[in-house]
Order: C-alpha cells, then sequence, then structure tokens
C-alpha cells in the first residue's frame, strides 16, 4: 500500500457516531479549528464539552452530500457497509486501515508549522510515542519565526541562506555539558545524550580520553584547555570559536569538568552566546566540590561533625589569589571546600594562622577524585603546605571534622 502525507486546506468532514472514539476525533477537528459536522442518536456525556452542533439522528447515506471527507466512528457493520457501497467522498473508518482512503496523524500545532506522522493506520501508539518525542525538541515559539516568514514572503523577499540560519537560533545548538569528575560512569543521562548528538566538542584539559571515547567517530574534537601559567586559549576565544561553528548550523558541545555553573565560567559563555541570538542548554554535571569529596569517603555534612558547608574558588580571574573566605575555617562545624587550592596551600596555611586557627585542624587533599590514580592526603593545617607538594593537580582541599570519617567511609 502506498501513501502520501498531505495537508488538506479548508476540509469539511462529516463524523458519524457519538461514543468515546467519535469525541476524541471529533476533539482533534476542533483543536484544529476544521469544519465539520457530527451526527449520532446518541451522545456521551463529554460531547457537551465542545463547541459542535450535536444533530441527533439515525445516519442516512444522504447526510454525506456536501462533504468530500467521511469518519465513520461508529464501530456499526451496517453503517460501514453503508458507506463503502455508497462511496463518492473519502473515508475513514476508524480503526478499520483497510477501507481508509485517509489516515488521522498525530499531531503537533504550533500555528503556522504543523507536524503530522503517520504509520498508514498499523499502530497510532508508535506515532503518539513519536509525535512526544519530536515534541520535546521543538521550540514553543517556532511559530514566532513563521509570521516572519510569511511576512517576508509577503513581500517577496525570500532569502533562504538567512531563513536558515534564523530558523537554527530557534532550536538549542550550543549545549554546555558538565563533564562531572573525568568517570564516565559518574556521566549524566542527559550529559551523554547530548554528547551523542553534536557536530563538535569543545573540551579543556581536565576531560578524560574515557569521556572523549563516548563521542560518536563524527563528532569533530577541539582542544581549548587552559592550565595554569599555559593558557592554550582566552576565555574570549573559546566563545568566539563555539560562535563560529555554531554560525555554520553545528550543533557544538562545549565539554566542561564539573558543573558548567560552579567556577566553571558557564555563566560567561552562555550569557554572550545567548546574546548572539542562540539558544544555549545548560546540562549540569557532578561536582568535585561534592562527589569529589565523597570519593574519598568524606561527606560534606555529617550529624555531630558539620551542620553546613561552603564551596570557595582561591583564584580569581586574571590568576589573582583569592583569600575572602579564611574566616570560614573559623566557623564551628563547618566545612570548607576549596577548589583550585592546591598550589596556594603555604597562603591559605599563613592566613589562617593569622586569624588564629588551631594547628591540628583536619584537612583533606584529594587529587584526581574518581580516577585511576586518584590520591587522597589526610593531614592537618600544619602540615598543609608540605603534605600538598606531594599531591597533583586537580585537587580538591577539604577544611572540617568531617574529614576524619574519611578511613570510615571508604
Amino acid at each position: 500500500m502506498n501513501s502520501l502525507p498531505i495537508l488538506l486546506k479548508n476540509p469539511k468532514i462529516l463524523l458519524i457516531g457519538g461514543g468515546p472514539v467519535a469525541l476524541q476525533k471529533a476533539t482533534v477537528l476542533e483543536n484544529n479549528s476544521i469544519d465539520f459536522k457530527v451526527i449520532s442518536k446518541e451522545y456521551c456525556e463529554a460531547f457537551n464539552s465542545l463547541h459542535v452542533k450535536q444533530i441527533i439522528k439515525d445516519f442516512e447515506i444522504k447526510d454525506t452530500h456536501g462533504f468530500n471527507y467521511v469518519v465513520d466512528a461508529t464501530g456499526d457493520d451496517k453503517v460501514k457497509q453503508t458507506l463503502l457501497e455508497n462511496k463518492n467522498f473519502l473515508l475513514n473508518i476508524v480503526d478499520v486501515p483497510e477501507f481508509c482512503d485517509f489516515y488521522f496523524s498525530s499531531l503537533l500545532n504550533y500555528g503556522k508549522l504543523k507536524i503530522a506522522i503517520s504509520s498508514d493506520g498499523s499502530s497510532p501508539t508508535a506515532t503518539q510515542v513519536v509525535r512526544d518525542e519530536i515534541k520535546r525538541i521543538i521550540p514553543e515559539d517556532i511559530d514566532e519565526f513563521c509570521q516572519k516568514q510569511a511576512i517576508q514572503r509577503a513581500i517577496g523577499k525570500i532569502d533562504k541562506t538567512l531563513a536558515k540560519t534564523e530558523c537554527k537560533k530557534y532550536f538549542p545548538s550550543i549545549y554546555l555539558i558538565g563533564c562531572g569528575l573525568g568517570d564516565a560512569e559518574l556521566l549524566t543521562i542527559k550529559a551523554y545524550k547530548a554528547m551523542q548528538i553534536i557536530d563538535v566538542a569543545l573540551y579543556d584539559n581536565l576531560i578524560t580520553e574515557e569521556i572523549l571515547e563516548l563521542l560518536p567517530v563524527h563528532v569533530k574534537k577541539v582542544f581549548v584547555g587552559k592550565q595554569k601559567g599555559a593558557h592554550s586559549k582566552s576565555q574570549e576565544e573559546i566563545n568566539e570559536l563555539i560562535l563560529f561553528y555554531a554560525k555554520q548550523g553545528l550543533k557544538v558541545g562545549r565539554l566542561k569538568s564539573g558543573d558548567p555553573y560552579i567556577f566553571g565560567r558557564g555563566a560567561e559563555e552562555a550569557k554572550e552566546l545567548i546574546e548572539e541570538g542562540y539558544k544555549v542548554e545548560v546540562i549540569n554535571g557532578l561536582t568535585s566540590a561534592i562527589a569529589g569529596v565523597a570519593q574519598a569517603g568524606i561527606p560534606v555534612t555529617a550529624r555531630d561533625y558539620a551542620t553546613n558547608f561552603s564551596v570557595v574558588s582561591a583564584h580569581l580571574k586574571g590568576s589573582l589569589i583569592n583569600l575572602d573566605w579564611i574566616h570560614l575555617l573559623s566557623v564551628k562545624n563547618h566545612t570548607t571546600v576549596v577548589l583550585m587550592g592546591l598550589s596556594l596551600c603555604k597562603h591559605i596555611q599563613k592566613e589562617a594562622f593569622k586569624i588564629g586557627v588551631c594547628n591540628d585542624m583536619e584537612v583533606a587533599i584529594v587529587s584526581n577524585a574518581s580516577r585511576k590514580n586518584q590520591k587522597v592526603k589526610v593531614t592537618t593545617l600544619a602540615n598543609l603546605y608540605k603534605d600538598s607538594l606531594e599531591m597533583v593537580s586537580p585537587a580538591v582541599l577539604v577544611f572540617g571534622k568531617v574529614v576524619r570519617l574519611s578511613d570510615k567511609l571508604i
């Protein structure tokens, strides 16, 4: 059987039946502003919620006069036979595809943009599932673009290249993907799915080979790593590179260690890209401030050890040192997690002593959390700088009594 999905312009339809099946068809027709009439001797109560006039009578073949399309939703063999023997119209007998001249599609309606999914009547369930999956990726404001294009077409201004570029901006084409600690098994499902649909992946030096191997073979990999003292790309250059690929109509994934919005400059990237008119989807990842610490058997909060916690960065923009948080080390029953602080342990130690923090305050250094070369060092503030020299980046510092749990929970 061959079929051709088409769009009917201003069809006039006769619907026969007043039960639940007919109600479903009537609802579809009304929601799409289709001109139709319905005939049935009896109607279910829910029909009263529709605005269609209910013609109450037994169906006769003369009722089809003036209609090019007829839908039989009665399930009555006698009605079906009458329609088949006297047919001068296109007929749909609900749930009997072998006698149908046309099928109802599962519809998505976005104003001027309409999407119909058909299975040639074989599986309405399949079309509904596919429809719902498509709905997840279609932006609700896509009709805004279609309306603008209708105006341009009416005045004879048609620029296909520009229209394609502008239309793509309505769809998420840039993904800021939080890749967590480095262990591929700790990726979120959403992050993994995004990695499967991108065309270009911009990644930094903290993204592991294990994660990069999850990218499809066609994905272009672009290294934009930033390491202390050896920046290969500035943040501005990275933003420009993302835009360079996005303007080509490619889906771009910015793979970021941890979470894009936790000391990951994700907000800077998202802001500039959105200002350029692109839709950006931010996909959160596990942050080393919590998950990385947990890999060492250290919970950031635990009853009788810590009732709250803080996450800070020891670095500021331009390689400036941030020690404004040192006073947190004096807060009772508090955990302080320090990111990007390994190379600054001498400064941290000195400032902590200045405000009277005890020499024996517990500190843990977690290096390469979740990775095969993970290393944990439990020490004290007095020995922090000395012990930090044995550790490598990326590393997290943890201050507080929760450090005592490390040898019990790992």
